[in-house]
């Protein structure tokens, strides 16, 4: 049976424009023969049951992740598809580790350069989505990113790199001034700044922190790497290199205006520089992926320059569409938020690839029924309150007695209506004096 890899689609000439899908393209491509799977770039977590990306779709059998994608195609291929199964003990363990070193480095500088700075996200990482995503999604999925991004680097200190928190900050310390009457209300507002010169302004901080962010990174590899072909050995590639080629072709590769990134790298890791272009030619072909080459009806011949399989996805029904918004309008629901949140972590505990064992499986799945009960406690508290409050007003008759000021009221204005004059008109303020009678003698007597 053919296996089907789902992923984010193209964006910046790369087949994905997620770290961790690429990953999993770049172990397909080198683990995987080319007839005994499809690549489909449908973009949309909620395709699999963990409502994650990537997923490998067998028959009915969904596997999310890239660690657990690995060690399902190893237990499916009966280790034919394994490329660390020529590894010493001591080679498993260095590729674990750089593995794991990889993922926690890699990403929040991701994060940073892709979402976190404005210039980079609103020229091309949202028009990056834009074009890979179907409607609504287009408009509900890159701000949800975004958000996730800001809020896993947020203790790095860089927020300065939104440009649009910063400048809703000077706002808001405008709007502070101008109220303690320190700055005239007319006053001009500068021009928004750029990040180059956002940075330039508080380059001892920010600089100093990106500076050993990437440090952080790209020193170790680059000694890592040394004059071997592959991280680990001159044998040929492992998992270790799957999962560097994912995170470093999209510091690589992507043309961005605020490309702190790419020349870091290649200041310096230039021996990682080639060795990632290098993969990434293996891997993903000399031919830059494109969006149409994974929504292309026509099947494209593989080829070495164009060596995926891609297959076009499936157009979203009305049904899709109407459930997105439905969860979408629910996930904005405060209270239906916090119970959908705690029911999917209770699912993904309870996951067969949750990749926890069994005492954590259990633990994290009775905590997230916790929170569950919790919010429905608070409901049924707030509620019993409203409902006690209605009933103490009505025993203690304050209810009724509002009830009887406002009669009492109406009957006294009807009776103020009955006992008017009858030469005063209704609702008239200032009554007019009735005519007195005189005779014709007096009144001509007057003339």
């Amino acid at each position: 049976m053919v296996l089907e890899l789902h992923v984010w689609g193209p964006a910046f000439s790369l087949p994905s424009i997620e770290a961790q899908c690429l990953a999993t393209i770049a172990y397909f491509s080198l683990a995987v023969p080319k007839d005994a799977w499809v690549l489909i770039a449908s973009s949309d977590p909620s395709v699999s049951p963990t409502n994650e990306l990537p997923a490998v779709k067998n028959g009915t059998t969904w596997v999310s992740r890239f660690r657990n994608i690995v060690d399902y195609l190893r237990q499916y291929s009966n280790g034919a598809w394994d490329l660390d199964k020529e590894l010493s003990g001591i080679d498993r363990a260095d590729n674990i580790a750089f593995s794991s070193f990889v993922e926690s480095r890699g990403q929040p500088l991701l994060d940073l350069s892709l979402h976190v700075s404005s210039e980079n996200y609103y020229n091309r990482t949202s028009p990056a989505y834009g074009a890979i995503l179907q409607w609504p999604n287009q408009w509900i999925i890159p701000p949800r990113l975004r958000s996730a991004a800001k809020s896993r680097t947020e203790h790095l200190g860089l927020s300065s790199l939104d440009l649009q928190a910063m400048e809703d900050q000077r706002k808001r310390e405008h709007s502070a001034a101008v109220a303690a009457g320190q700055i005239p209300k007319n006053l001009i507002q500068r021009p928004r700044d750029t990040v180059s010169s956002l940075l330039g302004k508080t380059p001892q901080q920010n600089q100093f922190k990106l500076e050993a962010l990437t440090a952080e990174l790209f020193e170790p590899l680059e000694e890592i790497l040394g004059e071997k072909t592959y991280l680990l050995s001159d044998g040929g590639a492992t998992t270790v290199d799957c999962l560097a080629l994912g995170y470093l072709s999209l510091i690589l590769i992507p043309d961005l205006p605020y490309s702190f990134l790419r020349s870091a790298m290649q200041a310096k890791a230039p021996r990682l520089s080639t060795y990632t272009e290098r993969l990434r030619q293996r891997c993903y072909g000399t031919v830059g992926a494109e969006v149409s080459h994974a929504f292309d009806e026509a099947r494209r011949p593989i080829t070495d320059a164009t060596p995926l399989p891609w297959q076009p996805p499936q157009r979203a029904s009305l049904a899709t569409v109407g459930s997105t918004l439905l969860n979408t309008l629910a996930d904005a629901t405060p209270i239906l938020r916090d119970i959908r949140a705690s029911e999917r972590l209770r699912q993904a505990a309870q996951s067969p690839d949750s990749g926890l064992s069994g005492i954590e499986s259990q633990a994290l799945s009775e905590y997230a029924t916790g929170q569950k009960k919790d919010v429905f406690v608070s409901i049924a508290a707030v509620a019993g309150g409203v409902a006690a409050l209605i009933a103490y007003m009505a025993h203690v008759g304050f209810l009724d007695i509002s009830f009887r000021e406002e009669e009492g009221q109406w009957e006294e204005d009807e009776e103020h209506d009955e006992e008017k004059p009858k030469g005063e008109e209704a609702g008239s303020e200032f009554p007019l004096p009735e005519p007195e009678s005189i005779s014709a003698a007096d009144f001509l007597r007057g003339i």
